[in-house]
Parts: structure tokens; C-alpha cells; sequence
């Protein structure tokens, strides 16, 4: 539907701000023109979608996806990521300043960033830039050039171009960012707490989980909540895997510290006594941690502790994944650690929410709202509501797929998921009133930041 068109979306679960119920939405320009009660938008010829029982959501937005172009388009890219987005509902991605090559820590970074994007996106992309030892004076730049914030490191990123911040450069990169009202989001694990780990190569999970204890993310963050209430800058602490940082988070707010959090799909829904031996597809730093631990995080995001739930989707080629089925060793140690769920995590979240007794309008506000108002995008993204792009999802929650490698979208078809039966299905995408054709063409680069709409046509 080209964006100078009119139509009416109708279904008898439609997800709005105030809950899911019967109605029509009306789509013009490439907004939501208006909302009316279910059958009653006037029969005047405007072309008519009926879904049905199908429920319409709003699009997803991913605040924490790893495209990897350029530099390292063999891993992901912006076609491949942007596809597989769509294919999942993911109408807005935000990317990672790292693993590109050159990362997002200049403004050439960004620039090369976007130019690797140009007419190769089937969602709305944004970047974050990155905050690491040395370029203190290209934060302000960067961010006038419309990143959304600044990501760090506490630990070792595994990528020798993005460098972890020690103690004296995370306060000055937070104080800047404070300076500049940025939002600073914080990969956080203690590298002293993770030296003294013990050390163990091999095909057991349980060694791995050992060398990446809880107590690494603990001292991390309370590291973090100490700097932000010094500077005070607002923090955000990324892809919370243990359960044991909450307390910490909980007492920073209620004196006034600014910090939110995050958690992932993979947290949620898979336990490290699932890990099968040498099945390094489930490797990601943090790793996925025990039941008893993944219960206390449902608990959390249940009672309101996370603003987000993102995909940190992070995939590389099955040669350094190490897979025993790509003739690898299964060596967690030594493989490359990310999961990649980018077109998976809408239905891996509904599957284990719906189990729990969680409503659609709960996932909506966990992978839609939240993360749009993460990134200072809530007024144009994030929800069915007039004025909003008409960024919306067919989503039927009652259908099911079993995961199948050639059925995903993402550059390489690795995922601890595969081979898993889902519930919910996303029939059709729409990005700002078009329906998105993964199999067609993209429709060019349209880039957001924060407070704007897709700002910037390519």
C-alpha cells in the first residue's frame, strides 16, 4: 500500500495502550489515522484487511540487535537482519556499535553504518554509538548526529576495536553522557570477578556457566549504580541473565539513581539444564543461567522490574560457534558467544507467557512499548494509538511451527531454538501501513532517533 493510501485493519483482538479489544484501525500517510469500534468504520470502498481472531499488535521494537555490517557482514547484515526482523513482527531495530568494523564510536563509524544500510532494510533502523577508552570527545558529536545513546563494557567485549572502560573511563564517559542528557546502556561483568572463575575448555555447559559466575554481573552493576550516582547519568543495564542483581537495581531507584534494565528472550525461556553437551548455539555472555534463577526473572518483569525484553540478537558463522554438526569441537569456552532469535522472540516470549497466564498486552508492553520508550521513540512507535506510525503485526496467538533452519531469515541459520515447537505465529508485518514482503524488495533506509519518525529517507 503506497503511503498516499487509505485502509482500515480489523480484528476482534486488537492490542491497545488500554488493553485488547474488538476494533477498526484506520491507516493513511503511513499513520494510524484513527480507531473505532469493530465493524463500524463506514463502507465508503477503502480497502478492508479482516483478521479475524488474528490479534493485531503493534510492530515490535528491538533495542539491542548486533547487524554487524560493515566489517563483518559474514556474520549478519543489514539485509539479512532487517528481513529476518520483519519475518518476526520487528518493525524498529536500534544496532549495536559493535561487532562492525569500524564500530560506532566516530562519526565515521556512523556514517559508514548507515551507508552499509542504504537500500537494504526491510524495517526502520537507529544506532547506538559506542563509549570506550580514547574517544571522550566524539560522544557529543555523535550524539548530536542522532545515536540514541552510548553503549559500554565493564568487561572485555571479545572484539579488540571496542575496548572495556576501567574504572576512571566509565566515569568520565558517564559524566559526558550526564552532561549531554545521553542514556548510557552498560554490558556489565566484573573482569576480576570473571579472572578469578575457574577456567575449564570443553563440551560441558556447566563448566562454561562456571566461568561466568552471577557474582560477576552483581559487582559490575554495583560498580555502575555507584558511578551514575556520583555523575548522575541515566543507565540502563543490558541483557540481565542473573536474578541476583535485582536487589541492587531496586535500592538504586528508590534513592533516585535513574537506571533501568533489560532481560532476553533466552533468558526467559530456556535454563542451563536444557544446555545439551557441546551445543555452543547456546552460548552468550551473560550466559543462560538456572530454572530457579529464570523463575525469579519472570517474577521481576511480572512485577514491573525491566523496562525491556530484546533479543540481543548476536550470530556469527558456524565455523566459530565451534558446532559438533559443523565438524566443530563443541568447546564452549572457545566459541564465539551469542544467541541469534532476532525473527524468534515475539513467539519464544508468548510461548512461556501465555504458559504462565501473561496476556498479549503484557508482551506488547515488555517487547513494544517498553523498549520505544527505552529509546526516547514512544511517540511514534510502540502502540496502536492514533498519530503513531502504522507500524502494526498479525499475530496469531493460538497457531504453532516447529523451528526450522531454512525457514529463518538471519545470515546464518544458527539458533539454540531450532528444532523447538513455538506458539504464535506472525502472519503479516505492516511498516508504516505497508505490508512488509521479506521475499520483495526492501523499501530503502529509513533511519530513526530518538523523539522522530523515520527522519531520514534513503
Amino acid at each position: 500500500m503506497p503511503l498516499s493510501e487509505t485502509a482500515v485493519i480489523r480484528s476482534r483482538r486488537v492490542v491497545l495502550p488500554d488493553g485488547e479489544r474488538p476494533a477498526d484501525v484506520l491507516v493513511q500517510d503511513g499513520r494510524i489515522a484513527g480507531i473505532a469500534a469493530h465493524g463500524t468504520l463506514p463502507d465508503d470502498g477503502t480497502p478492508l484487511t479482516d483478521l479475524g481472531d488474528t490479534a493485531l499488535l503493534p510492530g515490535l521494537v528491538d533495542t539491542h540487535v548486533h547487524v554487524n555490517e560493515p566489517g563483518r557482514t559474514a556474520w549478519e547484515g543489514f539485509a539479512t537482519a532487517t528481513r529476518a526482523a520483519a519475518a518476526g513482527g520487528v518493525t524498529t531495530i536500534v544496532d549495536m556499535p559493535l561487532n562492525s568494523v569500524p564500530p560506532t564510536t566516530t562519526l565515521a563509524g556512523l556514517e559508514a553504518k548507515r551507508k552499509a544500510a542504504e537500500g537494504r532494510a526491510w524495517v526502520d533502523l537507529g544506532f547506538w554509538g559506542g563509549a570506550v577508552p580514547g574517544n571522550l570527545a566524539d560522544l557529543e558529536p555523535l550524539y548530536r548526529a542522532g545515536v540514541f545513546g552510548f553503549k559500554s563494557f565493564l568487561a572485555p567485549s571479545g572484539v579488540d576495536e571496542f575496548p572495556h572502560l576501567e574504572a576512571a573511563g566509565l566515569e568520565a564517559a558517564l559524566a559526558e553522557q550526564a552532561r549531554l542528557g545521553a542514556l548510557a546502556i552498560i554490558h556489565a561483568e566484573d573482569p576480576a570477578v570473571l579472572a578469578a572463575a575457574p577456567q575449564q575448555p570443553g563440551v560441558h555447559y556447566r563448566d562454561f556457566l562456571a566461568s561466568r559466575p552471577a557474582g560477576a554481573e552483581t559487582a559490575a552493576v554495583a560498580r555502575l549504580l555507584a558511578a551514575a550516582r556520583r555523575t548522575g547519568a541515566r543507565v540502563h543495564v543490558l541483557h540481565v541473565s542473573s536474578a541476583a542483581v535485582l536487589p541492587l537495581l531496586r535500592r538504586a531507584r528508590a534513592e533516585g539513581v535513574e537506571v533501568t534494565a533489560e532481560t532476553c528472550p533466552h533468558y526467559l525461556t530456556l535454563a542451563a539444564e536444557q544446555v545439551p553437551d557441546g551445543d555452543t548455539a547456546f552460548k552468550c555472555c551473560p550466559p543462560i543461567r538456572d530454572e530457579a534463577n529464570r523463575e525469579a526473572l519472570w517474577a521481576a518483569l511480572a512485577a514491573g522490574e525491566f523496562t525491556a525484553v530484546v533479543s540481543d540478537h548476536s550470530p556469527t558463522t558456524p565455523d566459530l560457534k565451534l558446532l559438533p554438526a559443523h565438524g566443530g569441537s563443541g568447546d564452549f569456552a572457545a566459541a564465539w558467544g551469542g544467541i541469534a532469535s532476532l525473527q524468534l522472540g515475539l513467539p519464544a516470549v508468548w510461548t512461556e507467557a501465555r504458559r504462565r497466564g501473561h496476556t498479549l498486552a503484557d508482551v506488547v508492553g515488555w517487547m513494544s512499548a517498553g523498549p520505544a520508550g527505552l529509546a526516547g521513540l514512544h511517540g511514534r512507535k510502540g502502540a496502536i494509538a492514533v498519530g503513531r506510525d502504522a507500524d502494526l503485526v498479525a499475530f496469531d496467538p493460538d497457531g504453532g511451527f516447529a523451528v526450522h533452519a531454512a525457514e529463518l531469515h538471519h545470515r546464518n541459520p544458527v539458533t539454540p531454538y531450532a528444532g523447538r515447537t513455538l506458539t504464535g505465529v506472525v502472519r503479516t508485518t505492516w511498516l508504516r501501513g505497508r505490508v512488509v514482503d521479506v521475499a520483495g524488495e526492501p523499501f530503502g533506509l529509513q533511519l530513526v532517533r530518538p523523539g522522530s519518525a523515520a527522519a531520514q529517507p534513503g
